[in-house]
């Protein structure tokens, strides 16, 4: 599937490049915050459960309606929930129970090299010189973030059981990213996102009972409440809606950097809610990200314009 990018509308998908990362990066607060009052996949299970049940009401009656696309694509959906709710909703959640928040931003940023590696193995995808540049600087961009401007710690990165669980979402995050835009659908844009939230709540609730039955529980309570409407509404709903259409805009791979600034914006909500402190690498770092992300914006434009 070709990007979308117009004369007209030149200005608006790279504007939700910038603007998308500022509510996925609040998953941040609740990997941070939520998973100290609700269990990781409880919180992930509610959390998506909690999507379908907002938004089905406004998408019943054409999801009613195209009953028999429904059981054509079924599979699929499921199939896109158990990868874009089910792994990257719980795993980050339960990676933060062992290992380190800069060590989560190290390995999820390497899932955009996923998604080009995997759009070029299936489905063809083209990516030249000046994207891999842009690449290259987001990575090292987020690199000196993460690093705190001393690149000997990469020297002692420790690999945790946490880190593999990263790397799980990460993946998944990439195979999600290059389905959804490749995979057509009969279904809205939101119709689909609701059916694929439902499919993801279906996949995440055996490990849910047997996460309340063997490890946690969970207490539904005014924290719980709080948690899940949050992680529902701003990770979820605005979240996965405004990447949905950044890909539809500008294809999985550019799409794919949007991590990149998320890193960024995850610094930005660390200062102003974790009295973290904005120093010199950060700039530094930043500067390489949205230097990195023009590249690959000029490699999207220099391709052939959808008229």
């Amino acid at each position: 599937m070709k990007p979308l990018v117009t004369k007209r509308n030149n200005f608006y998908p790279y504007l939700l490049l910038f603007v998308q990362p500022v509510f996925m990066a609040s998953n941040i607060i609740v990997a941070r915050g939520g998973v100290e009052y609700v269990p990781p996949v409880s919180l992930a299970f509610w959390r998506w459960l909690t999507v379908f049940i907002i938004l089905m009401p406004f998408f019943f009656e054409e999801i009613f309606k195209k009953k028999k696309q429904f059981k054509f694509e079924a599979p699929k959906l499921f199939f896109l929930g158990l990868t874009g709710c089910g792994i990257c909703g719980a795993f980050p959640f339960i990676a933060g129970m062992s290992t380190t928040m800069a060590n989560m931003g190290i390995i999820y940023t390497s899932s955009p090299i996923f998604i080009i590696f995997l759009s070029v193995i299936f489905f063809k995808d083209k990516i030249n010189f000046s994207r891999i540049i842009g690449l290259i600087l987001c990575l090292s961009g987020v690199l000196i973030i993460i690093c705190k401007g001393d690149l000997s710690y990469l020297i002692y990165f420790k690999i945790t059981s946490g880190d593999l669980w990263m790397l799980g979402a990460a993946i998944g995050w990439a195979i999600y990213s290059i389905f959804l835009i490749n995979w057509k659908s009969n279904f809205s844009l939101m119709a689909r996102f609701t059916l694929i939230a439902f499919f993801g709540a279906i996949s995440l609730f055996p490990f849910y009972i047997i996460e309340e039955t063997f490890f946690f529980n969970t207490e539904f309570n005014n924290n719980f409440l709080f948690w899940v409407l949050f992680a529902a509404i701003s990770p979820g709903i605005i979240a996965f809606t405004l990447y949905t259409r950044v890909q539809k805009y500008l294809g999985a791979s550019l799409a794919g950097f949007t991590l990149y600034i998320f890193s960024i914006y995850s610094a930005i909500y660390g200062i102003l809610l974790f009295e973290e402190s904005l120093l010199t690498f950060h700039y530094y770092g930043a500067a390489l990200v949205f230097i990195g992300v023009y590249l690959a914006r000029k490699a999207v434009k220099s391709r052939k314009v959808v008229k």
